[in-house]
């Protein structure tokens, strides 16, 4: 099964390693990946931003890059949700173009759901333990139907228990251009994220998207929190997230 790896412009700029944590869990499921190395972004803060023409463009050249391979796969919900979902809006007026796209997005899936609805993925090839809570990112759970598919993943595993959180379902406050926008919206928003965090007890919170794991891990150190891990569900199925930062060495280079 070839699999075209969509890394996210965000995930390639600010942490790298959730894109080699995507690869191991791809390859240990018996997929070869390829990684186009003109990929750059899928158009979602254009198109969020009411630029379509720059959305439509950036489509097309997704369109260029991945149309070839079996299956794409996304370690995110918002840029899956961006193919899946809107793509096909910006071609309604072009019956060709329209046909490719939607085969494209038809066969384009967050990691969680391609993992387990398609690949049905029964063990998993890292070996990280202890406890977690889980945030249901908004793209993915809203758009893309994310929800059971990184909670059975996470179950693979024995060696770690998972405490949900009040509200997991509840956004985080980021929403790409919204945290720019609202800013004080926003930090009541991730305020209020956080103190379910802390009350479910758990040292490490897990989520499928990195915009949101930015706000959160970027509110827990601004308010003093230095100590609860912030992991893409990736990097703890892959076993990786030992060697991801620990929070105190993040706060140091800072």
């Amino acid at each position: 099964m070839k699999v075209g790896l969509f890394i996210t412009c965000l995930v390639d700029v600010m942490r790298p390693e959730i894109a080699e944590a995507t690869v191991r869990l791809l390859e240990s499921a018996g997929c070869t990946v390829e990684v186009p190395m003109t990929q750059t972004c899928c158009g979602q803060p254009g198109y969020n931003s009411g630029d379509t023409t720059a959305a439509s463009d950036l489509a097309l050249k997704f369109l260029m890059e991945f149309e070839g391979f079996d299956y794409v796969v996304v370690p995110s919900g918002s840029c899956g949700g961006m193919v899946r979902q809107h793509y096909p809006a910006l071609f309604a007026d072009d019956p060709d173009l329209r046909n490719r796209i939607d085969a494209l997005a038809q066969k384009t899936f967050e990691l969680t759901a391609f993992l387990h609805d398609v690949i049905g993925l029964a063990s998993l090839p890292g070996n990280f333990a202890g406890e977690v809570t889980y945030h249901d990112s908004c793209s993915g759970l809203r758009e893309l139907g994310v929800q059971a598919q990184p909670r059975a993943l996470l179950a693979l595993n024995p060696s770690i228990r998972l405490t949900e959180m009040k509200e997991a379902r509840a956004c985080c406050g980021f929403g790409g251009t919204f945290a720019v926008k609202y800013g004080d919206i926003s930090s009541a928003i991730v305020d209020e994220k956080i103190g379910h965090i802390h009350a479910s007890g758990a040292p490490c919170v897990v989520l499928g998207d990195l915009g949101c794991m930015l706000n959160i891990e970027g509110r827990l150190r601004r308010t003093g929190d230095n100590t609860t891990r912030v992991l893409h569900i990736a990097q703890v199925l892959a076993g990786t997230a030992a060697d991801a930062p620990s929070p105190s060495a993040t706060q140091e280079a800072r």
